[in-house]
């Protein structure tokens, strides 16, 4: 029986991961298939692979790393690895190509346009998926309508509009908004690069969770040439889950039995991992209302159906945030021990940080640190899935206090 524990900052359920079926749609040959597509992209080159060992002393843990996303292509997150390959894929397809063999000046050129005509990739964001679409759409010379919802920040409509986007800000939460844009697209025959999935809307969904994994490919490569043991647990944020069942995925294909402990995180008012989790019925279930957080990456209510089933079968522990942990990672990584590198985190991709230093120095989580088998063996991925893309909320949070937080005294 699955038992719901809470504090002031985190509500935690435990679970018991069934370990199968092996998700075979992220193999480790499907990966280094995306890998091989991304090395063909302009600017590409591995993000870095953080090590932390001054953190990690100070955690009492073996090992801690951030994988930072927020050099990506230069886009401040890893979005654009998913949009990329679902539209190449796309295009192979109409054209009838292998994404291995086609050449990346056949997806740029003229005869592709001649052949395909104008074509407009329309998607819903929160600000990093539109921007790694629309900076796609423009290296192909393709057009890009970009639909985001209320309460988004100027930064990242103004950096989407940068690459040639046309860019409209609803009145909806961000799941509403992913339906207002399928609704119009198909009304105008635009192409939907969206990152969940519903009925009969599985291929491009699918290809952008597929089009993650390169981030497992490199992880995998970097412990390997630095001569270390592989993870035992890894830290994951979840929006809609498809970022979150990709690299579970990606991970468990290559380690299998030797897998490590998946713990799901998540924003308070968009938990819809955690309440899927709490029923205890093997669905998915949507969480409504506005979804109000810091972490915006993370505001979904509805979950991607093929990532939920996923994350149900590898998933060890699932958690929902206050804002604050997410603030405190942000400065935990932008002002390291000395030693250490900073790390320049967004508020979804320092939510991980804040959350193990919470655990470690709150005597109200000192079971969960047990529980989750976390201690002087332990090694802990992290995912920084976005750098400064809102720079005055940071500014807010580094600067001012904005967020403060204050560990137990009692521990």
């Amino acid at each position: 029986m699955q038992t719901m524990h809470s504090t002031s900052l985190v509500d935690y359920l435990l679970a018991q991961p069934s370990g199968k079926p092996i998700p075979v749609e992220f193999s480790e040959k499907i990966s280094k298939k995306v890998l091989r597509f991304h090395t063909k992209l302009p600017g590409y080159e591995p993000t870095r692979l953080v090590r932390l060992q001054q953190l990690a002393q100070s955690w009492g843990v073996a090992e801690a790393w951030v994988k930072n996303e927020s050099t990506r292509f230069g886009l401040k997150a890893f979005k654009v690895l998913g949009g990329s390959y679902a539209i190449a894929r796309w295009l192979c397809q109409r054209l009838g190509k292998d994404i291995d063999t086609i050449a990346y000046d056949e997806l740029t050129g003229e005869e592709l346009r001649k052949r395909l005509g104008q074509i407009t990739f329309a998607t819903a964001t929160d600000g990093n998926h539109g921007r790694g679409v629309a900076w796609t759409a423009q290296q192909l010379g393709q057009a890009a309508m970009v639909y985001m919802p209320k309460g988004t920040v100027r930064s990242r409509v103004e950096n989407i509009r940068a690459h040639g986007a046309t860019v409209e800000i609803t009145d909806l939460n961000y799941d509403d908004t992913v339906q207002m844009c399928w609704q119009i697209a198909r009304e105008k025959d635009w192409v939907v690069v969206q990152d969940t999935a519903w009925e009969g809307y599985t291929d491009i969904p699918l290809w952008i969770m597929q089009g993650y994994s390169t981030m497992c490919c490199e992880v995998r490569n970097q412990i390997v040439q630095s001569q270390l043991k592989p993870p035992t647990h890894v830290f994951l944020q979840a929006g809609n889950g498809a970022f979150t069942a990709a690299m579970v995925g990606g991970l468990v294909n290559h380690y299998q039995q030797n897998a490590p402990c998946f713990i799901i995180m998540e924003p308070h008012n968009a938990a819809c991992m955690f309440k899927s989790a709490t029923a205890g019925d093997h669905q998915p279930h949507r969480v409504s209302g506005d979804l109000k957080t810091i972490m915006a990456g993370l505001a979904c209510g509805e979950p991607n159906p093929m990532a939920w089933h996923i994350l149900r079968a590898f998933s060890c522990c699932y958690i929902r945030c206050a804002d604050v942990v997410a603030a405190n990672g942000i400065r935990i990584l932008a002002h390291p021990l000395e030693g250490d590198d900073a790390v320049e985190a967004g508020e979804s991709g320092a939510v991980g940080i804040g959350l193990l230093d919470l655990i470690t120095h709150d005597s109200q989580l000192g079971s969960l640190k047990q529980q989750l088998g976390i201690g002087s063996d332990s090694r802990l991925l992290f995912f920084n899935t976005e750098g400064a893309t809102d720079p005055d909320n940071r500014r807010e949070i580094l600067w001012f206090g904005k967020y403060p937080y204050h560990p137990d005294p009692t521990n």
